[in-house]
C-alpha cells in the first residue's frame, strides 16, 4: 500500500516566508540551547496503513525542519518521501515545524540534521561570538524570486513610484537596505516611502483593503495566488533592479558537526532529497498532488499553480538541482559588508558548501 502523510497545519502561508522569519537575529548559542530544551516539537510526520516502516535501528533517523507550513517551497522533499527516496539511501526522515526562533537553532543544536533557511536571514547567525555552526549544503531555488506587489494601475510598477505610499515592513535592516537600495537606483526618495509596520498575512486583502500599498512577497506562492483570486497587480523582482539581489533564497541548512561527523549520511540524504526535486520539475502536476496529499489542508488549486511556476525555477539555468553559485553567494554577502549590515564583516565563502551534493561525487 501507498504510505500517507499527515502534518500539522498552522495557517496557510501568505507568501511563503513568514515575518518572524525575516527579523531574523543574531542569537547566542546558550540562547538556542535553552530553546531548544524547551522546545515541543509539533511533528509533520509518517503514518501508514501497513505495520510501521523499519525501526531506527535498521533506518538512520533524520529530522528535518520546515521553515513555515508546507508549501511548494518543500514539495521535492514530499515527492523524496513518498516515492521512497529516503528509505532507499538507509534513511527514516522526520518533517517537523520550526520553532519561534526559526530552524537554525535546532539545526546548529543537532536536535535536527537538516533545515531550511534564507541566505538573507542567516547572515547575521554566522559571524561574531555568538554564530552558530551552521551551513546552507542546497539551494531550493536556482534564483530569487521575490520583489514588491502593489495594486495595478497606481504607479508602484517600478521603484520609484513606492514614494508616498504604504510599504508593510517587518522592519529588518537587510529588508530596509535592499529597498532603499532599489528605489534610489530608480531615482527615488527613500526616505518618502511610508513603512508601516505590519505582518502581512493575506496579500490580497491586505491590498483590497488598502491597509497598505505594496508588500514584498515570493510570487510564486503570493503572487500566484493574487492571479487565483483575480486581484490585477503591479509587480517589480529585486534581482530584475540590481543582481546582487539574486541570492539564494530558500537553502536547505544542515549543522557544522553533522557534516564534519557524518559525510555519508548527508551525502545519502541530499542525493535522495535532489531526486524529489528533480521530480518535481519534471512533473508538476503530479507533485502539486503528492503535496496536497501529503498536506491536505492545502487549496489543491493554489497548490497546483504554484508547483507550476515553481517547478522549472527548481533547476532554471542550473544542469543539478542545488548547486550554490560562489560569486552570487559572496557576491550578496560583500554587498551586505559594504553597506554596514553586518557586524562583523562576512567572510568570503561563509556559510555555504557545494560538497555534499550528488553531483560532487562525479
Amino acid at each position: 500500500m501507498k504510505k500517507a502523510f499527515f502534518c500539522k497545519q498552522l495557517s496557510t502561508p501568505a507568501s511563503g516566508r513568514p515575518a518572524a522569519r525575516l527579523s531574523l537575529k543574531r542569537r547566542t548559542w546558550a540562547a538556542a540551547m535553552a530553546a531548544v530544551t524547551a522546545l515541543s516539537l509539533s511533528a509533520c510526520g509518517l503514518k501508514t496503513d501497513e505495520a510501521p516502516p523499519k525501526t531506527s535501528g535498521e533506518l538512520k533517523k533524520i529530522t528535518f525542519v520546515l521553515d513555515w507550513t508546507p508549501n511548494t517551497n518543500h514539495t521535492g522533499l514530499y515527492v523524496a518521501l513518498e516515492k521512497g527516496y529516503f528509505e532507499e539511501a538507509g534513511l527514516e526522515v522526520e518533517v517537523v515545524q520550526p520553532p519561534e526562533g526559526g530552524a537554525e537553532i535546532l539545526v546548529a543544536s543537532g536536535k535536527a540534521q537538516f533545515g531550511v533557511s534564507f541566505q538573507d536571514t542567516m547572515a547575521p547567525a554566522l559571524t561574531g561570538d555568538s554564530a552558530l555552526p551552521i551551513q546552507a549544503v542546497a539551494a531550493v531555488l536556482q534564483h530569487n524570486t521575490s520583489g514588491i506587489v502593489s495594486r495595478k494601475g497606481e504607479g508602484m510598477n517600478t521603484p520609484k513610484g513606492l514614494e508616498g505610499k504604504k510599504y508593510a515592513t517587518w522592519e529588518s535592516p537587510i529588508e530596509l537596505a535592499t529597498l532603499q537600495n532599489v528605489v534610489e537606483s530608480d531615482g527615488g526618495d527613500f526616505g518618502k516611502v511610508q513603512l508601516v509596520p505590519s505582518s502581512v498575512t493575506d496579500e490580497v486583502s491586505a491590498l483590497k483593503t488598502k491597509s497598505v500599498d505594496a508588500i514584498w512577497i515570493f510570487y510564486g506562492w503570493a503572487g500566484i495566488k493574487t492571479e487565483l483570486e483575480e486581484l490585477e497587480t503591479d509587480y517589480f523582482a529585486f534581482s530584475d533592479i540590481n543582481p546582487v539581489f539574486d541570492y539564494y533564497t530558500p537553502v536547505i541548512i544542515s549543522g557544522t558537526r553533522f557534516l564534519e561527523d557524518e559525510p555519508d549520511t548527508a551525502k545519502a540524504f541530499l542525493s535522495a532529497l535532489s531526486k524529489g526535486y528533480e521530480e518535481a520539475a519534471k512533473d508538476p502536476e503530479e507533485a502539486a498532488g503528492i503535496l496536497c496529499r501529503a498536506v491536505p489542508e492545502l487549496d489543491p488549486e493554489l497548490a497546483l499553480a504554484s508547483q507550476q511556476y515553481l517547478s522549472p525555477r527548481y533547476l532554471a539555468d542550473s544542469p543539478t538541482w542545488g548547486y550554490m553559485d560562489p560569486r552570487r553567494w559572496n557576491g550578496f554577502y560583500s554587498w551586505l559588508n559594504e553597506n554596514g549590515l553586518s557586524d562583523p564583516a562576512l567572510p568570503e565563502n561563509i556559510g555555504f558548501t557545494n560538497d555534499y551534493l550528488p553531483q560532487q561525487e562525479k
